[in-house]
């Protein structure tokens, strides 16, 4: 299979990359990327392209699959509109590329909470991706709606403080529901999800995704 990534180089992109070349079932994956990416693998083909000119990439985006884990902070962005560019204009816009191509398996990382009549911003602008990429008719759909991720060798003070707590509290049993999900284990899900023959929109869940995780393909 040919595999098409957005995002690939962010926590959940990178792990989900360096599998899927690992993975016998794939034997192609391009990554469409701002920059210069690090991968160096014989399998992966990298379109440095700019996100803000699809008429210039949108024909590149042609595969079996194609997974989209791109997104932003609201301080790495510095605005609403710029999270708002990144996190729901550049991934409609490869959605949309690969509807118009025939890619008939789409898998998109959302958010848990993500919600269209949210009055948080953020919940709000996850929830709109997801009923725009529904609408788009893919002949499958599978949204992941994680929670607090846990990625390797993180800088966001935030979040490495928010994991600590969760942490602690798992530890005496409580929030069990809400354990910090490794992206690695993230990757590896949506992995198995793309070799599930099917067809619709599936919507798996954080408590469901550890689980997802361990079937077997």
């Amino acid at each position: 299979m040919k595999a098409l990534v957005i995002g690939a180089t962010g926590a959940t992109g990178n792990d989900l990359v360096n599998q899927l070349c690992l993975d016998n079932d794939f034997d192609a994956v391009e990554i469409f990327v701002r920059r210069r990416s690090d991968f160096h693998h014989e399998k992966v083909k990298a379109h440095i392209i700019d996100f803000d000119r699809p008429e210039e990439w949108s024909h590149l985006v042609k595969g079996d699959v194609a997974f989209s884990c791109l997104g932003t902070t609201l301080k790495s962005a510095g605005s609403k509109h710029n999270q708002w560019k990144i996190d729901y204009d550049y991934q409609y816009q490869f959605a949309k590329a690969a509807k118009e191509n025939l890619v008939e398996d789409y898998i998109l990382v959302s958010a848990y909470g993500a919600n269209p009549r949210s009055k948080l911003f953020y919940s709000r602008m996850k929830g709109d991706l997801e009923e725009a990429v529904k609408h788009l008719n893919f002949e499958k759909t599978t949204i992941f709606k994680p929670g607090m991720l846990e990625r390797k060798d993180t800088d966001r003070n935030g979040e490495v403080l928010g994991l600590k707590i969760i942490k602690f509290f798992n530890k005496i049993g409580l929030f069990k529901s809400q354990r910090p999900l490794p992206t690695s284990v993230l990757a590896e899900a949506m992995i198995n999800a793309s070799k599930i023959k099917s067809k619709g929109f599936s919507e798996i869940k954080l408590h469901s995704i550890f689980s997802f995780a361990d079937k077997t393909t």
